[in-house]
């Protein structure tokens, strides 16, 4: 079941101009200065699906088992309730207008927005000092360094290289080789 608004609203209405008594009536009864002073509140309910206003004796109540009360504007309303539609999904609803910002004033829609305070801290293997002096640095010092590291890492690989190369095993003999199962006498790969 849609989780539906329910509110109710008091709308003044000034009453018709017949109503209105006139200027032969006793003083008490009299009409004021300001016609539009003469006001009467009228009980206007909420749609339950639609959120539209739901005038006194229009539209339909409907009450459920468990006792709650749904109003509707229209037929179209309740039976799209009844169905089981969700107003979230329909265009015309307020729910979906009020999803998708729709008919917001410019006043109501600006939202102040947090500016985000940056802060510096240091990171895994480098404190804020070292990260400091790093962005200082000019571009000349940083390619001195990264060449300077590059013919370290070079160095160290042909130290490397050559340490392998120096331990060389004693030439193989010519003999052919004779596995380990062969060795033990076994039936020689048949």
């Amino acid at each position: 079941m849609p989780n539906l608004v329910s509110a109710q609203a008091e709308i003044e209405l000034p009453l018709p101009i017949a109503s209105i008594p006139s200027s032969k009536a006793p003083p008490d009864q009299q009409v004021p200065a300001n016609p539009s002073r003469w006001c009467v509140f009228v009980k206007v309910e909420i749609d339950s699906f639609s959120g539209f206003r739901v005038y006194p004796s229009k539209g339909k109540l409907f009450v459920r088992g468990d006792s709650k009360v749904f109003r509707f504007a229209s037929s179209k309303n309740s039976s799209l309730f009844l169905q089981r539609k969700n107003p979230r999904k329909i265009a015309w609803t307020q729910v979906y207008r009020r999803m998708h910002k729709k008919g917001i004033t410019e006043e109501v829609a600006k939202k102040r927005s947090r500016r985000t305070v940056k802060h510096q801290r240091g990171i895994v293997g480098a404190d804020l000092a070292t990260i400091a002096a790093r962005r200082n640095q000019t571009a000349a010092i940083r390619s001195q360094q990264r060449l300077s590291a590059i013919a370290k890492a070079k160095t160290e690989k042909k130290e490397k290289e050559s340490k392998k190369a120096k331990p060389a095993r004693a030439p193989a003999s010519t003999a052919p080789k004779v596995s380990k199962q062969q060795m033990k006498g076994g039936k020689g790969g048949r």
